[in-house]
């Protein structure tokens, strides 16, 4: 028993194609679905099979099954016509090309579901864009792609063409995070259009903002920097799961929890952050002995990040970087805020830390984007930007 999945993306504008398929031998789950598919008819949903030309199937057999409503004869055109004869084509040019193998061509049975834009017009187009995308889903089908490993690399690499860039982890230290720590959100506004874009950089909405603002400043924010990753520094104190669901429901990528706070809070906090697709920050302002602290926490719950911070009102002689390498020990990225200007960059990095926090250096400078450059100047190049795209 054979059962493969495979997608593929082609075209452009209302033309473009995608491709959902499943493909296995008779005595699979896709016999099943196939059968369904062809029996099982709805309003705007008819199922089709692929044909050559009238009265000739392809080998395998295909079943093509329309994503969108077909709502006029247009459309229904458009899929009884190029979608149809694009298929046909593409399942038996696999064949023909080895990626299903002939001998073997009767086994199997082929569940094709296409798009087709209630707004596409060109046949041309939907015929090439089709057949180009049935035949590399077959491909891809038939070679198990991706493998895991591809899958795992290209995770935090690869962007939806359709939402853009979403980072939700920080895989790729050291970066910049810069606090939006300004309590006018018409200035913060200001600055964050100025800050050029960059795969290192990241953003804290700091408590001032948030306590002025609410959460759902961020929505604001991402009018602005919609593809952005956003740390909500609401240093939670006490309610740790509900202030966490608060970060997530307003698109926060990650959440502060105070180190002052219960464990149990910190516990609750991280678990919810977790659970959401965020980070968990723990924030070691004010606390006496970071590392002892993080000998307790970690009994009760993993957080992703914790930072070192010396508060601005606070004249600490002990650089706060001084115990990022201690503070690594426990599997977590270490971000450093206070005191950091462009010339000690290298330094804290150096000492340890995946995190370099910057406030009012850069959002009160007077060119913004040229202290932004001056800080990043010691940190990547944006990943893989030299990197071109290509999938089989």
């Amino acid at each position: 028993m054979e059962f493969r999945v495979g997608e593929a993306l082609i075209g452009e504008g209302y033309e473009v194609a995608h491709v959902d398929l499943l493909i296995g031998t008779k005595d699979s789950p896709v016999a099943a679905a196939f059968a369904n598919a062809l029996a099982t008819l709805s309003a705007g949903h008819t199922p089709l099979l692929a044909v050559l030309r009238p009265n000739l199937i392809t080998k395998p057999p295909a079943v093509i099954v329309p994503k969108v409503t077909v709502r006029n004869m247009e459309q229904a055109e458009l899929i009884f016509g190029p979608a149809q004869a694009a298929v046909a084509k593409a399942v038996a040019d696999a064949v023909e090309e080895g990626y299903i193998p002939k001998e073997r061509a009767e086994d199997y049975l082929i569940v094709v579901s296409v798009f087709i834009h209630p707004m596409a017009k060109n046949k041309h187009k939907i015929y090439y864009y089709n057949y180009g995308a049935t035949k590399l889903a077959i491909k891809r089908a038939m070679q198990n792609f991706p493998d895991v490993g591809t899958m795992l690399y290209e995770k935090d690499r690869s962007h939806h063409p359709f939402v853009g860039r979403k980072l939700t982890k920080l895989w790729d230290p050291p970066y910049l995070q810069i606090a939006l720590d300004i309590p006018d959100l018409e200035e913060v506004i200001s600055v964050l259009s100025q800050i050029p874009e960059s795969d290192h950089i990241i953003f804290e909405v700091g408590t001032p903002l948030v306590k002025k603002y609410g959460c759902e400043v961020i929505l604001k924010l991402r009018d602005v920097k919609p593809d952005a990753f956003f740390i909500l520094d609401l240093k939670t104190l006490d309610v740790g799961n509900l202030e966490a669901r608060m970060a997530a429901d307003a698109t926060a990528n990650a959440v502060v929890i105070s180190g002052l706070a219960p464990i149990s809070t910190i516990a609750k906090g991280v678990s919810e952050a977790k659970k959401t697709g965020m980070l968990a920050v723990v924030d070691m302002l004010n606390v006496e002995d970071p590392v002892k602290r993080m000998d307790q926490i970690v009994k009760e719950a993993q957080p992703d990040v914790v930072e070192l911070h010396r508060a601005i009102d606070s004249e600490q002689s002990v650089p706060p970087w001084s115990l990022a390498k201690e503070i690594r020990k426990y599997r977590v990225l270490v971000a450093v805020a206070g005191g950091i200007k462009p010339e000690n960059v290298s330094e804290v990095i150096a000492a340890g830390a995946d995190i370099v926090v910057v406030g009012r250096a850069i959002t009160k400078a007077r060119d913004v984007e040229g202290a932004v450059r001056r800080f990043m100047a010691h940190l990547k190049p944006d990943t893989d930007q030299f990197r071109i795209m290509t999938d089989f």
